[in-house]
């Protein structure tokens, strides 16, 4: 019997590895940095322009929205940064290990998990705000912030701006995780584009919105809130429907998705560490406010005023920083765990070389600075103290805010969650010291922040260096060791 003829099969052909793991890692971190950094500034143009609007209706209506900022920043930190990253690091390691199906089922447990966080935010502020802002009130009034406005008054239009603006949650918990979705895949010009279509219409919808036009006197404070929801429900339902037509490069569908626990996991793990490290940056600055108040409502103004360019400095970190985010993320999801590492230091390398410059500058040129806002000497003396003792080393800012994004990206945020405790304790802690047990003043109080953003820096990337992150082993049933895909 003749030989059978042989088989003639298809090559076995390898899946091709995501683009992002075979880019140049700069040109890669300045594309995706670009567009987050570009809606981050423009963001905070709207901030400033909303603040002007509301400053129209009168001090009382400012000091009211004063009292919400806090809370509303604090949820939008969360949403972004916090749950938002916990999403860009999830997508992103399930895109760069390939399993798409994980990808598809992510976006609807990451949608879930932002609604949730709304429904939250809504409710809690609805029950306890007016509690949280006539503690925040009592702590203002205290620290020598009051102007002799009407309690009662700056309490109704805290109330309403506050009932207004947490109602429609939903509509930025929407935005920033379905900017995420986009970020971990990838794609950060799209939601780049989507946000700051929204924020440019932003700013004339809420002074029409707020101050009325015509014969139409506005909404007053609740326009600047509907002005915010309708906007972020605009930049969401742009990406939702991108989304919709695989502009996040897969398709989107429900069936066959159930709802697993093991995709809640990643999201939430990385996420919630993220938010309290988001917290506690937050709560450092709030008591180092409170002990620069005792020195008079001249040095609370100087304060103010220098540390407001570390805020200005955010857009840069964070654009950089969310751009490692969904490197490393993708690096680690297909087990290249050398490259996340070599990437997540260049990145942040780069952040800080961008923070460090600005912030030299300053540090050189701090009256430049300081006469921009303002011509009082005594609010001029303290602006100047902080930036010479704090700025020089606004380059372990930028280092530090990297480091925590790249964090997020290889699901590995223990360390740089202890870092923010340790930062707070030298800030808060060290600085209580020399004002109150060895009386080194002002100056001593600034030079304990300084030394704890050197901490923030140097901490982070002395970890990564002494233990890089590798991938974690999972011992079996049968007790061999293997390594654990990365989730």
């Amino acid at each position: 019997m003749p030989d059978s003829a042989p088989v003639l099969r298809d090559p076995i052909v390898p899946p091709k590895p995501h683009p992002l793991l075979v880019a140049a890692p700069v040109p890669m971190i300045v594309r995706l940095a670009l567009p987050t950094t570009a809606v981050m500034i423009a963001q905070s143009g709207v901030s400033i322009a909303e603040t002007w609007v509301i400053g129209q209706l009168g001090t009382e209506a400012l000091a009211g929205f004063a009292l919400v900022f806090p809370l509303f920043m604090l949820m939008t930190m969360m949403a972004a940064g916090g749950i938002g990253g916990g999403i860009a690091s999830a997508i992103a390691r399930a895109s760069g290990g390939g399993r798409t199906a994980d990808v598809r089922a992510l976006v609807v447990h990451a949608l879930l998990i932002a609604l949730g966080f709304a429904l939250l935010f809504t409710i809690g502020m609805h029950i306890f705000g007016v509690d949280i802002f006539r503690l925040l009130g009592s702590l203002r009034s205290g620290a020598g912030a009051g102007g002799g406005s009407d309690p009662a008054r700056v309490l109704g239009y805290a109330l309403t701006y506050s009932d207004t603006i947490f109602a429609g949650a939903a509509a930025h918990w929407a935005m920033f995780a379905l900017s995420a979705i986009f970020r971990g895949a990838g794609n950060a010009a799209l939601p780049g584009k989507a946000m700051l279509v929204s924020s440019l219409l932003q700013i004339p919808l809420t002074y029409v919105l707020a101050l009325g036009v015509g014969g139409w006197g506005g909404l007053g404070i609740a326009g600047a809130a509907v002005s915010a929801i309708c906007t972020a429900t605009l930049a969401a339902a742009l990406m939702g429907f991108a989304l919709s037509r695989g502009a996040a490069g897969f398709s989107i569908t429900l069936r066959g998705i159930s709802l697993r626990r093991h995709l809640f996991a990643p999201i939430l793990r990385v996420g919630l560490m993220s938010s309290v490290s988001a917290i506690t940056a937050n709560l450092t600055t709030i008591l180092i406010t409170l002990l620069v108040a005792g020195f008079g409502v001249a040095a609370l103004a100087g304060y103010g005023v220098g540390s407001r360019l570390e805020f200005m400095l955010v857009p840069l970190a964070f654009g950089i920083g969310s751009a490692l985010t969904t490197l490393v993320g993708i690096a680690v999801g297909a087990g290249q765990w050398e490259r996340a590492v070599r990437v997540a230091i260049i990145g942040s390398l780069m952040a800080a070389a961008l923070t460090g410059t600005v912030g030299s500058l300053v540090a050189i040129f701090p009256h430049a600075w300081m006469s921009i806002f303002s011509a009082d000497p005594l609010v001029q003396q303290t602006g100047v103290t902080y930036l010479t003792r704090a700025a020089p080393f606004y380059a372990f800012f930028g280092l530090g805010m990297a480091l925590n994004f790249a964090s997020q990206g290889a699901g590995r945020q223990g360390v740089p969650l202890a870092i923010a405790f340790m930062r707070l304790a030298l800030a808060a802690g060290g600085g209580w010291l020399a004002v109150h047990v060895l009386k080194l003043g002002e100056d001593g109080l600034f030079w304990a922040v300084a030394a704890a953003i050197v901490l923030f820096g140097v901490a982070n990337l002395g970890a990564l260096i002494v233990r890089p992150w590798r991938a974690r082993p999972v011992v079996s049933a049968a007790g061999a060791a293997r390594t654990a895909p990365a989730a």
